[in-house]
């Protein structure tokens, strides 16, 4: 046994040991460049990217452990994918304690940096941009961790994304932070994805800010434990132009955060401003489903010491105008759709939603089954907000966070 713990240590430091810089420069063959430092590239490498516009025609991928791939910053190293062949990804990372740093991914023809079954990706300084503008032929997500674990996105920027900016799926042990979503159809969304932390971030000028989703027939469902904190939610007023049957397309502009179907979600000491519908919507998954395991409902949602200022003075949701109009000519700054009941694919009826609670102002329309119209709503305020903030923050592995830094 010591012999084995002994060849393993040795072959651990002889890693280290001969862990390398691979240095790619701008010029020709971009392309074959940096694909051959992604295959080379050996567990505990630097792949550094210097300043300078890459102009690349197919998807980049990593399948290697513990790489750090880094540019010299945002504005400087330059990814660009104008004339990208196919839908893929930009960047496509399938392996382990990846981190990604200061570079620019431009005109992704699909995704621009996506992790796929990672345990431990690091999305550090980096900017998401198609530079025409917000369209719905823009690639769906900028930054795109999915079924990955020990995920942390900080310090970045996405613009024009036509789903959504920064977006966490069926993932677990999630830190989304000092980032910036500007001019997509939503900014950050986390879904279908257990303990996340989304602190101290910017969502603006998208058609919803933040939101919270769990959807069903995915392999991961039963999203919760999911704390909204410290960001500023302004704004939230573009139209909204995904493309029609994504599930964003129902999405109405002038939400700052949503929250659907999710369970033990904090909304707390946030800025939510200026958004022409509600500050926090709370509503249940609102299409027909066949997924007998899937709970459609809400459930345990706290909104509690955050600033609300100018919202809801033109909601844009269906009977938004409506139920403006009956509670005194603007939607409040905290809507539960006050669905508790639905109908499970091949049973009966199920109650099993609810525990909605605010400390501002806030109502309950009180639809009670699924698939009830909002025209049937009959307002009545929520309850007062339990005391939120308690939970312990999310950490993720110390080598991750000090690569990261």
């Amino acid at each position: 046994m010591r012999r084995l713990f002994a060849a393993v240590t040795l072959s651990l430091l002889a890693g280290i040991a001969t862990a390398r810089t691979i240095h790619v420069g701008p010029g020709g063959n971009a392309q074959e460049k940096l694909q051959t430092a992604f295959i080379e590239a050996q567990p505990g490498d630097v792949i550094h990217i210097a300043a300078g516009r890459y102009a690349l025609a197919d998807g980049l991928s990593l399948d290697v452990d513990n790489v750090t791939v880094k540019g010299d910053g945002p504005a400087a190293t330059i990814l660009d994918f104008t004339s990208q062949k196919g839908s893929g990804e930009g960047v496509l990372i399938t392996s382990d304690a990846v981190v990604v740093r200061d570079l620019a991914v431009e005109n992704a023809a699909g995704n621009g940096i996506k992790s796929k079954g990672s345990d431990g990706i690091a999305l550090i300084n980096l900017r998401v941009e198609w530079t025409g503008g917000p369209k719905s032929t823009n690639g769906a997500y900028g930054l795109y961790p999915v079924s990955s674990k020990n995920v942390l996105i900080d310090r970045s920027v996405v613009k024009g994304a036509s789903d959504a900016g920064i977006y966490v799926g069926q993932s677990q042990n999630i830190i989304v932070r000092a980032s910036r979503a500007e001019m997509n159809v939503a900014g950050i969304e986390i879904e279908n994805s257990f303990d996340a932390d989304v602190i101290g971030n910017t969502a603006t000028n998208n058609a919803g800010g933040i939101l919270v989703f769990d959807l069903p027939d995915l392999p991961q469902q039963g999203g919760r434990n999911v704390r909204i904190r410290g960001n500023r939610v302004l704004a939230n007023n573009h139209v909204n132009f995904a493309a029609p049957g994504n599930i964003v397309a129902g999405v109405p502009s002038g939400t700052g955060v949503m929250v659907m179907a999710n369970s033990q979600v904090e909304i707390n000491d946030n800025d939510i401003t200026n958004n022409n519908g509600n500050g926090v919507m709370i509503v249940a998954y609102t299409q027909a489903f066949t997924d007998a395991a899937y709970n459609p409902l809400p459930r345990s949602v706290f909104v509690a010491g955050n600033r609300f200022s100018g919202n809801g003075t033109a909601p844009a949701f269906k009977g938004g105008k409506e139920i403006a109009a009956a509670l005194g000519g603007i939607v409040p700054p905290v809507m539960w759709d006050g669905i508790t009941r639905y109908v499970v694919p091949g049973g009966g009826e199920r109650t099993d939603g609810g525990n909605i609670a605010s400390d501002a102002p806030g109502f309950s329309l009180n639809l009670g089954l699924q698939g009830t119209p909002a025209s049937a709503a009959r307002p009545t305020p929520l309850p007062q907000a339990l005391v939120v903030g308690n939970r312990p923050a999310i950490t993720l592995p110390a080598a991750l966070e000090a690569r990261s830094r």
